[in-house]
């Protein structure tokens, strides 16, 4: 079976245990729940052993890779331009969506005690990171550290981050023999990283098990009612996105009718849910730009492989979605100060989504140590990702297409 149908396996058997040792309070499955905790704590600390120098690597991998800035095409500064712009909205949607119905599924305060307790013995960075939450204009300053790496022991992943993308940026503007021997450099390391998420992810099953089988076995149906209100977020804020955002821009900014770009799109769109991959959609993307909504080889060949790259609306709102779906569960206090320090973190981790299975889950790191949210959250967040992955995929793919037909118009390209 594909590694998703295990992790799907494992989450099941994790619900299964977990509710059945709830509604019996048999000894013997209460005592198999819980002696199956280690086993998910070691699962996250291979987890959280390749998020830093992973997050770093792509980060300036995708910056650098782009090349000296000052020769950067008008056509690729508009397109980022818009992917931005996107991006930011995502995560303005996925917030408010999330504010109003994930309440819904709310777990009580004696089950977010709890769910804290048990945070507490997760040993990564995240749980050293809560002491170290900076706000207001503090937050601002220590944006950029004085030393990356001690930003990097302490778990402050959000300065690292800032840190890694301002030295790609300068090693954007080297001669490209110097550019290119730091991109391969930063593209192997990554592949090897790749590799070694690959490896833990082949134990999510048994992690994912045993991570939610204790849980279950504690709150029983609450937790079972949260994780269901959770996915429903996310597929309502995509639906608002999409319904609200990218159709008004085809119909407003590029002024190409709905109806037309849905059915130009809908072949990549379907790719891009079934393949969770943009680019594995990529192919069809460019078959639909050139030989269904007539977009010059010149605009769609830059415009799509970059939104591949590097565009992730989709993501940015599951992530937003996902990281309120933590705080409540986890009874975090989670106010403007908060939101705005995650945003800024989301925004900045959708711009270099690796391409490895739950990439959106695992790069929901640097938020969740800029609020103090427990790793044990994007533990349980991966066994919950399929549907949500299918979902966030085929809306990137959708921005992508999005981007693709508002550049061309704006190059005076006639698309009706």
């Amino acid at each position: 079976m594909r590694n998703h149908v295990w992790m799907g396996a494992g989450l099941v058997a994790g619900l299964v245990l977990g509710l059945a040792a709830a509604a019996t309070q048999n000894h013997v499955l209460l005592a198999l729940a819980v002696g199956l905790r280690p086993v998910g704590t070691l699962f996250l600390n291979l987890l959280s052993m390749v998020v830093i120098p992973l997050v770093a690597s792509a980060v300036f991998a995708g910056v650098a890779g782009l090349g000296n800035l000052s020769r950067v095409s008008r056509l690729g500064l508009r397109a980022v331009a818009f992917f931005w712009g996107t991006t930011l909205a995502a995560i303005v949607v996925g917030f408010a969506v999330a504010a109003l119905i994930l309440p819904l599924g709310a777990v009580g305060l004696e089950q977010q005690a709890a769910l804290r307790a048990a945070a507490v013995a997760d040993s990564s960075f995240v749980r050293r990171a809560v002491e170290q939450i900076p706000s207001g204009a503090r937050f601002v300053v220590e944006l950029v550290p004085a030393n990356p790496l001690r930003a990097a022991a302490d778990g402050n992943l959000l300065p690292v981050v800032v840190a890694v993308a301002i030295l790609a940026v300068a090693a954007a503007s080297l001669p490209d023999e110097k550019r290119l021997a730091l991109t391969e450099l930063a593209n192997a390391t990554m592949a090897a990283l790749i590799g070694i998420v690959h490896w833990v992810l082949l134990l999510a099953p048994i992690g994912i098990c045993a991570l939610v089988a204790p849980m279950v076995a504690q709150f029983g149906w609450a937790m079972v009612k949260a994780m269901g209100v959770y996915v429903l977020a996310v597929i309502v804020g995509i639906t608002v996105f999409i319904g609200g955002v990218l159709l008004p821009a085809v119909a407003v900014m590029a002024r190409v009718r709905v109806s037309r770009f849905l059915g130009a799109s809908l072949n990549s769109m379907l790719m891009g849910f079934s393949t969770t991959s943009s680019l594995a959609t990529l192919p069809t993307m460019l078959a639909a730009a050139e030989g269904d909504l007539k977009i010059s080889r010149s605009v769609s060949g830059l415009v799509l492989p970059l939104g591949a790259s590097i565009n992730r609306p989709g993501s940015a709102l599951f992530q937003a979605v996902a990281v309120l779906f933590v705080a409540q569960l986890y009874g975090v206090p989670f106010g403007f100060a908060e939101a705005f320090q995650a945003g800024a973190a989301v925004f900045l981790a959708s711009l270099a989504v690796a391409s490895v299975p739950a990439a959106s889950v695992v790069s929901l790191a640097p938020a969740f140590a800029a609020t103090g949210l427990p790793l044990s959250g994007i533990a349980l967040l991966i066994g919950l990702d399929r549907i949500p992955d299918m979902f966030r995929t085929m809306t990137n793919v959708t921005g992508h297409l999005t981007t693709v037909v508002v550049i061309a118009t704006g190059e005076g390209e006639e698309l009706e």
